[in-house]
């Protein structure tokens, strides 16, 4: 990433906040932590992090005054790559159903719904180590690779058309890790608590050029 490039990090209450914020300055980044829209407006990428429930962060995010409309233009307009982080990625769904139903973003067509697993002896919340699988149409994508993170999450996005879907994890039955198109995405788990694969899907995504 070139040295004068600023990576917004949207600073709307999440908990994962500053974690995030130190793993993106332990690879190099030039953080802003903000709730300014218009330093998200001037921003050459923009993080959305969150942890906790969707709507507690979707009301958070919502609370700030003109976040979502600065980072809707940035990315839509200006073209910013965007990435959102465990409940900053399920916000980019249409709606979530935590809590009863929270409007989302919209972003990404879909819902967020409770881990249902297939095996009934599969816990839930789906906490600890996990592979992420690149789905073939996605390999190749110069920011999601196969590996292994770290996921801590009970509600999990069903995301409506699979071209949508970047990589997948199990728990219990398929459950998605990473979403995207164009020059925004998200991912499921936590890449500041991942090591060596995190800091590496951090390193990538400075360097994205969608």
């Amino acid at each position: 990433m070139p040295s004068h490039e600023i990576v917004a990090l949207v600073d709307y209450g999440a908990g994962n906040l500053h974690s995030v914020e130190n793993a993106l300055r332990r690879v190099g980044a030039s953080v802003t932590v903000t709730a300014d829209p218009d330093v998200i407006r001037a921003a050459d990428r923009i993080v959305l992090p969150g942890v906790g429930s969707f709507r507690a962060c979707a009301e958070g995010l919502h609370a700030v005054p003109g976040a979502i409309e600065a980072m809707r233009e940035r990315v839509f307009v200006g073209g910013a790559p965007f990435l959102g982080i465990c409940v900053g990625m399920q916000l980019l769904a249409t709606h979530g159903f935590e809590h009863g139903e929270t409007r989302g973003l919209g972003w990404v067509e879909g819902t967020v719904r409770l881990i249902e697993p297939a095996d009934p002896s599969v816990k839930v919340p789906h906490m600890g180590w996990n592979d992420v699988a690149a789905l073939p149409h996605a390999r190749g994508h110069a920011v999601i690779e196969g590996g292994e993170a770290y996921f801590l999450h009970s509600f999990h996005f069903k995301v409506r058309h699979h071209d949508n879907v970047l990589a997948m994890t199990d728990h219990g039955g398929g459950l998605v890790a990473a979403v995207g198109r164009d020059n925004f995405m998200g991912v499921q788990f936590h890449p500041e608590k991942s090591q060596a694969y995190g800091l590496g899907l951090l390193e990538r995504f400075l360097e994205w050029k969608p």
